[in-house]
């Protein structure tokens, strides 16, 4: 039976030595992962370079369907290839070739090469092959489009040393693309993380345990040159009432004064030298056509007030010389959770939806452009300070559900009023599905950051494989 075959070959901005050990560094997997797959390690066995590396891999295949695929890594040529061949999954045969071809000092050539065999003989052949050749093709564009978009942001601070840095929130939304990002770029990772501080499996990263609730162990940041700060009760999960509003407001608080305290309270000369906290656009509130920007006063609610706290909270490291960024982020566009993520299955049953007036402006980012843009505030000394983390072209909720209606190719004129909002949600439909923020990133574009995704159609057809 013949081998069915896929190839792809871009050009990367890095050398193929470079290029190479952005691949061999710990979790280049689950960096290169598309965000509308669903697929994790969950066993290694051996390492990146020696022969026989063993990785288990829990995959969705169609639909809620899922297989283990056990793949054996080998044929390793440094700076130049290495391959890998199913043991166990879905395909009959599966041999895939990664190759990094020299294209003169600072420049290369990746081409992924696959064959493979489907199951089920000429059937499986007649059926499936164009399946497979167009979810491949999507996967690898994904995948190559984003490795020479991270070598270039990785290029531009190469004159920097590379950084040990400390993460919260690791595994939510943010934090398990960031952790990956970073360590690819071959900083250090310590991840302080709630519950078993043990990986499933050596990621390359230092997992220690830390409770939000209390004061940090002394120490803890010493010799850590950055502390990055994710962590915080998901705002729109569930109606608010008093007891969800004391934890979203003391899970923003609370932590981020434990954590700028224990930095103020380390060395001088250990000390790390940049603090960056989550904040967000709420700090702004509902501000209808108003232009936004880092100047602007902030607004009224509930969550412009948990804004201003979760800000404040982190002044002890400001106090002690710390250069600290509030990163104020928009709506975080990514089909693995969050705000698009709720909306994929409603809009591709039909169910697409404007909300409200649908004139609210809308701040996104897509999460690609987010890890972007809080590499580029780690390394940029003149952001100090709030800075917006959202595109520099808002869209109104009518032109977001509109857009994501064409990119699905399925209809969204539905409507939903305020009311019946408001009935369903609660309070969180005045503060956040109603509200217009028409907030743009002054200080980013001012500091020289470079936005990928401007353009929202673009953004989701990039972020849904389309």
């Amino acid at each position: 039976m013949p081998h069915s075959t896929f190839t792809l070959r871009s050009p990367m901005p890095v050398s193929a030595e470079e290029l190479y050990a952005w691949h061999a560094r710990p979790l280049a997997f689950q960096r290169l992962q598309p965000p509308w797959e669903s697929a994790e390690i969950v066993r290694q066995e051996g390492t990146f370079g020696t022969e026989g590396l063993r990785v288990t891999i829990r995959a969705a295949t169609v639909g809620p369907l899922a297989t283990t695929w056990v793949a054996e890594v080998f044929g390793f040529q440094p700076g130049r290839q290495f391959e890998d061949r199913q043991l166990r999954g879905p395909f009959a045969f599966w041999h895939h070739t990664h190759r990094m071809i020299p294209h003169g000092e600072e420049a290369s050539f990746l081409e992924d090469h696959i064959e493979y065999r489907l199951p089920l003989g000429m059937v499986g052949r007649l059926f499936g092959d164009c399946w497979v050749q167009k979810r491949l093709a999507a996967m690898f564009r994904y995948r190559h489009t984003l490795t020479a978009s991270d070598l270039q942001r990785h290029r531009r601070f190469r004159d920097r040393p590379r950084q040990t840095i400390a993460v919260t929130g690791s595994r939510g939304l943010i934090g398990s693309q960031l952790v990956p990002f970073l360590a690819t770029g071959g900083h250090s990772v310590v991840r302080l993380v709630t519950g078993s501080a043990t990986p499933p499996y050596d990621d390359g990263t230092t997992w220690i345990a830390w409770k939000p609730e209390a004061p940090l162990p002394p120490g803890i940041f010493d010799g850590i040159d950055a502390v990055i700060h994710l962590a915080g009760e998901n705002v729109a999960e569930g109606r608010w009432n008093d007891d969800k509003k004391r934890k979203i407001m003391d899970s923003r608080t609370i932590p981020t004064r434990h954590i700028a305290e224990a930095i103020a309270a380390t060395p001088a000369e250990r000390r790390p030298k940049v603090f960056l906290c989550a904040s967000a656009v709420g700090y702004y509130g509902d501000r209808g056509e108003e232009k936004l920007t880092e100047e602007s006063a902030s607004g009224q609610g509930f969550l412009p007030e948990v804004a201003r706290a979760w800000e404040a909270a982190g002044e002890p490291a400001q106090a002690a010389a710390v250069r600290t960024v509030h990163l104020r982020i928009g709506v975080v566009l990514t089909p693995q959770g969050g705000a698009l993520g709720k909306q994929l299955l409603p809009f591709r049953m039909g169910g697409g939806a404007v909300l409200g007036s649908g004139q609210q402006w809308t701040p996104w980012i897509t999460l690609h452009d987010l890890i972007g843009a809080i590499h580029h505030a780690l390394f940029t000394d003149s952001l100090v300070g709030p800075v917006n983390l959202v595109s520099p072209n808002p869209v109104t909720n009518q032109t977001f559900t509109k857009t994501l209606g064409r990119v699905l190719s399925r209809p969204a004129f539905l409507w939903l009023p305020g009311t019946a909002l408001r009935v369903i949600f609660g309070e969180v439909a005045d503060e956040a599905l109603l509200a217009s923020m028409k907030v743009q990133p002054a200080k980013l574009l001012a500091s020289g950051f470079v936005f990928e995704h401007t353009d929202l159609e673009m953004a989701l057809r990039f972020l849904l494989g389309r």
